[in-house]
């Protein structure tokens, strides 16, 4: 009788108390009300059963084999959408793991929240040896955009909301969320809980440039005899698309664009001084610089590529005013969002704009007609094994005739050359590696890609970058992604042929095992594997993937003589001069 009353007494107090909700269930609610539903990451302690009720409450969790991977899924992820990309991760390792991603999208400014599990902080502060404890909150600080932790379930809302306002707005970036295991299992009042959630509004509102600024940048752009634009990623990123075009071919200005920036106009619309690069660097006068920094992918905005000191004039849209004068001095900055920046320079135009000098556009067309010749003539070389251009070639044709795939590209060679030979159609098509040069972003990329957008991924990987990130292929198969991975395959960094000079057994550090076949690994996952020695045989393997739509790797046999050091940044791995007797 008494364990009957005390039954009825429990159900009473529940009945009073009402519905209950707890931390996994508040975190994945507040995500949901702001419009996430993907989340990449890596199951473990203690945020295994997040992904899993996750999953269970509607939303897509991608779960890899390695949290970079995850972390640079979610990234890129960011950068398509204009969205947090979401990395979950464990602890200590496992949030040490991410943390390249973490700073890697900070650095390219794409918006991004690393959430990760941690120890509690009673144990943490007092630095008692908890199960991986590490103050996961100091470390992420100096690497990220910003950095908040939640130890109240009542708190989870407000700390969602301010990660993603943080990732998105100004100039985006990566943000750490801390949430220790304890908050997880949290219970509170379930409508109260709903109340505590955080709908962002106007998340990354506009930043309207001033006029002054525009009608300085406008005289300045008015009276240039050799201008040129140049369009970066950022300006991909803003997705103003239509009214750059139209500030482009209005303004009738050359413009050179960066590698994650080509597709926002066709590489082979008649403007494109792409292939007269190196003239058109070191001859112009002003240069505009929309979302574009004068970083090392730009030589800092100086040195003999920019031609005399002091020829320059700079034009440069940024929303970080920070930026502005960062390597070289800039004469006319205009600061706010890319799209009201641009916007506001075609308003300023009027209804007519004075064509640029032709013989500006004619010594630039004249040079980008004899590079394409010459270009021409080693894309069509018909050997086997192939070299970069000849594989290359092959795959500038392919995705010609395949305008909206996504390409992501990677390696030392293969990133270098694919850059400037194959030419992309439409805008955020071409993913690689950026700001920083990071290696290892190939199958993260292709993974993010093809579940934000849907559309076929090829990419293409030099065989040294993909041993970063290769065991995602298994990923891949698992989810069934639309991803073509062709492996340039020419037994080492940068090549196959370096000796070890001590004449000892072991290889030199560059080579890798001899006729390695990729290929295979692909195949032990389910997937389609290839092996291509020839230009028709890579063709064949290709198109055949990008026509099934089913995981695939094609080892794409390269001679290993091929490829040089660093590719063409050689400059950046220092020589030795002393020889030693």
């Amino acid at each position: 009788m008494s364990a009957m009353l005390q039954d009825t007494n429990s159900t009473v107090a529940a009945e009073t108390e009402g519905e209950l909700t707890d931390g996994f269930h508040l975190v994945i609610d507040a995500l949901k009300l702001n419009g996430i539903t993907n989340i990449y990451g890596v199951p473990g302690i203690p945020i295994t059963d997040l992904g899993r009720l996750a999953q269970g409450e509607g939303m897509r969790v991608i779960s890899f084999r390695h949290e970079q991977n995850a972390g640079n899924a979610a990234a890129i992820a960011g950068f398509l959408t204009k969205q947090p990309g979401i990395c979950l991760t464990v602890s200590a390792p496992g949030f040490l793991n991410g943390l390249t991603a973490l700073a890697n999208a900070t650095t390219n400014c794409f918006p991004m929240i690393l959430i990760s599990g941690s120890s509690e902080r009673e144990i943490v502060d007092l630095q008692q040896g908890d199960y991986e404890e590490m103050d996961q909150l100091a470390i992420a600080k100096p690497l990220c955009k910003a950095a908040f932790r939640v130890l109240h379930a009542a708190d989870i809302g407000i700390g969602v909301a301010r990660a993603i306002r943080a990732a998105v707005s100004g100039r985006p970036g990566g943000v750490y969320l801390d949430l220790p295991a304890k908050l997880f299992s949290q219970v509170m009042d379930a409508e109260a809980g709903r109340q505590s959630l955080v709908k962002v509004i106007d998340a990354a509102p506009a930043q309207l440039p001033a006029p002054s600024a525009i009608a300085r940048a406008l005289d300045l752009l008015k009276n240039a005899k050799r201008p040129l634009i140049i369009l970066g990623k950022g300006a991909a990123y803003a997705q103003a698309d239509e009214d750059i075009r139209n500030f482009v071919e209005k303004s009738g200005i050359p413009y050179l664009p960066m590698s994650m920036a080509k597709g926002l106009l066709p590489d082979t619309h008649p403007q494109s001084a792409g292939a007269a690069r190196s003239q058109a660097l070191k001859d112009s006068d002003v240069v505009v610089l929309i979302g574009a920094r004068l970083n090392w992918l730009l030589s800092h905005g100086k040195g003999k590529s920019w031609g005399e000191p002091g020829s320059k004039q700079f034009i440069q849209i940024d929303i970080e005013p920070k930026e502005m004068d960062s390597n070289v001095e800039i004469k006319a900055p205009i600061v706010g969002d890319i799209g009201s920046c641009v916007a506001a320079l075609l308003a300023g135009m009027g209804a007519s704009w004075p064509a640029p000098p032709a013989d500006w556009i004619n010594a630039l067309e004249t040079r980008k007609q004899a590079n394409l010749v010459k270009m021409d003539a080693r894309l069509k070389k018909n050997s086997s094994p192939m070299d970069f251009h000849t594989a290359l070639g092959v795959l500038r044709t392919i995705i010609k005739e395949r305008p909206d795939a996504i390409l992501v590209n990677e390696g030392a060679n293969t990133l270098d050359l694919a850059r400037g030979v194959i030419d992309m159609y439409q805008p955020r098509k071409r993913l690689d590696v950026g700001t920083w040069g990071v290696m290892g972003i190939g199958m993260g990329f292709a993974v993010g890609a093809a579940v934000e957008t849907g559309k076929p991924v090829l990419a293409v990987e030099g065989d040294s970058a993909f041993g970063f990130s290769g065991m995602e292929i298994e990923t891949i198969c698992r989810y069934n992604l639309p991803v073509c991975v062709v492996v340039f395959n020419n037994n080492g960094i940068y090549r196959g042929t370096d000796v070890n000079t001590s004449g000892g057994s072991d290889v030199a550090t560059t080579v890798f095992v001899t006729d390695a076949r990729y290929d295979k690994m692909m195949e032990a996952f389910g997937g389609i594997g290839a092996n291509a020695t020839t230009p028709d045989e890579l063709r064949a393997a290709v198109v055949a993937a990008m026509d099934s739509g089913k995981p695939t790797l094609i080892n794409a046999v390269i001679d290993p003589a091929a490829g040089s050091e660093s590719g063409n940044i050689g400059s950046l791995n220092p020589q030795s001069v002393v020889k030693k007797k």
